[in-house]
């Protein structure tokens, strides 16, 4: 494993460039002795690095995940944490075939395409047919039924760079609900530009939904240098003609889990908090950003306050199962464990960049000003926004109602690598990922200790959070 250089050489060395700007708004001297600590840490990126190597791409419910959770549970025991398990649950499986795009009119064009979950198949032999261009999703949504028998819709609504990654919310629903509406036009097939936001030839996966009745046709997303030359292409006023070959089958119902862990509290009548990642990836790379590196984040972080001392509330590690193909893990962790009490819920998945703002859900203002006061020096901002935690606590904070907080990673450039095969290893960015945990180290020790409420903000008297 490759070990964290100290402080000064992170900040300095020209190996992590890339984090001299953010790293430069910090207050170095004004960390306390656990942030400069977590500054050098070397677990996040140990974890990180050996699920990418020992373990690689980690597709739910696939021997390759089950692989996976076993690697956790050695690697959790062993760095002594408390009641490490595996909790298991049933889930439907997907995996890819063969992918192939091939503009065959008016001038042949090979593509780069990789299927999206859920994608129905074309068969082996493939389907060919004419290209109908929708540059946006409101376009697809009102074709009328039957106007693409027979057609290819290709969609292209793009996606911006944005630190706070809100540009996924705008580009999106292209992916997880155009292969719908396309089909309920009569579309034989659907391809989209990836949502993402590089302009390297591959093409980002990611998960689709289908009304239920609606037939799964063949659903696959091109790269964007790609959709370019097909926008080019349908620019002509020509005919366009692709053939397709997506091959993906439905494996039924297999296990997945969730592995669990827990750094014990001293005392049991304070409610617990649950810090979540996934362990799941998507199958084109081993997933570094998405979300080894958020699994490395908060054991790291609550391995830092468990060798500090006995926290006086427990802090449970979930690394959730099947989090990319349908949220699996986080709803069977909500389902098992709403009836139990949860102060506080959190979670990281998105990438290993730096925090740059914490938001809340949290009803002690002092509570809140301590914990910004603290992050200051890090170079994390307080922000306004409400606190909503992430898709693998969902479930838990619906049924627990737990207060939650939100630390803010950039995002500039976590959709450049977002379910494609670039999201590998070299693109972790060590200093980044110290500040990281040192932030989640932060947060978690104030927590973790605090003994009086932690309950979310109150009911707005609209009834709105």
């Amino acid at each position: 494993m490759i070990k964290q250089l100290p402080l000064l050489a992170l900040v300095l060395s020209p190996l992590c460039a890339g984090a001299v700007p953010a790293m430069a708004q910090q207050d170095l001297r004004n960390l306390n002795d656990m942030q400069k600590a977590a500054m050098s840490d070397d677990v996040a990126y140990d974890i990180t690095e050996g699920l990418v190597t020992e373990v690689g791409h980690r597709m739910a419910g696939t021997p390759d995940e089950a692989r996976a959770r076993d690697w956790a549970v050695r690697r959790l025991n062993a760095l002594g944490f408390a009641n490490v398990h595996v909790e298991p649950f049933q889930m439907p499986v997907w995996v890819r075939g063969k992918e192939m795009a091939q503009v065959t009119a008016p001038v042949p064009q090979d593509m780069y395409i990789t299927a999206l979950g859920t994608s129905g198949s074309t068969g082996d032999k493939g389907i060919e047919g004419e290209i109908v261009y929708f540059p946006n999703m409101s376009q697809l949504i009102a074709a009328p039924a039957g106007s693409l028998n027979g057609k290819i819709a290709f969609v292209t609504h793009d996606m911006r760079v944005t630190q706070d990654g809100s540009g996924y919310g705008f580009a999106g629903p292209a992916r997880w609900r155009g292969p719908n509406f396309a089909a309920k036009a009569g579309a034989s097939a659907i391809v989209i530009r990836s949502i993402g936001t590089d302009q390297h030839r591959n093409p980002h996966t990611g998960g689709t939904t289908f009304d239920e009745g609606v037939k799964h046709i063949p659903a696959g997303a091109i790269s964007n240098p790609d959709a370019d030359t097909l926008e080019r292409l349908v620019a002509l006023g020509q005919p366009v003609r692709m053939k397709l070959v997506l091959t993906p089958r439905d494996m039924g119902m297999q296990e997945s889990g969730n592995v669990i862990a827990e750094v014990a509290g001293s005392d049991a009548s304070l409610a617990p908090i649950v810090i979540a990642c996934h362990l799941d990836s998507w199958d084109l790379a081993p997933s570094a950003f998405d979300d080894a590196a958020g699994c490395g984040i908060v054991t790291a972080a609550a391995k830092r306050v468990m060798d500090a001392g006995q926290p006086k509330r427990t802090i449970r590690l979930l690394w959730a199962g099947a989090e990319e193909v349908g949220v699996f893990g986080g709803a069977a962790y909500g389902k098992a464990h709403a009836d139990e009490p949860h102060a506080l819920a959190m979670e990281s998945d998105f990438g290993a960049d730096r925090v740059w703002k914490v938001d809340f859900h949290l009803a002690d203002a002092a509570l809140k000003d301590e914990i910004a006061l603290a992050l200051a020096p890090l170079g994390i901002e307080r922000g306004d926004a409400h606190a909503h935690g992430g898709a693998d606590v969902g479930a838990i904070i619906e049924a627990a109602k737990p207060a939650v907080i939100d630390l803010q990673q950039d995002g500039t450039r976590y959709f450049d690598l977002h379910h494609t095969p670039d999201d590998t290893m070299d693109k972790v960015d060590p200093a980044q990922m110290a500040q990281n945990v040192a932030a989640w180290t932060t947060v978690l020790n104030i927590v973790a200790n605090h003994d009086g409420a932690i309950a979310p903000e109150p009911m707005a008297a609209s009834g709105e959070m």
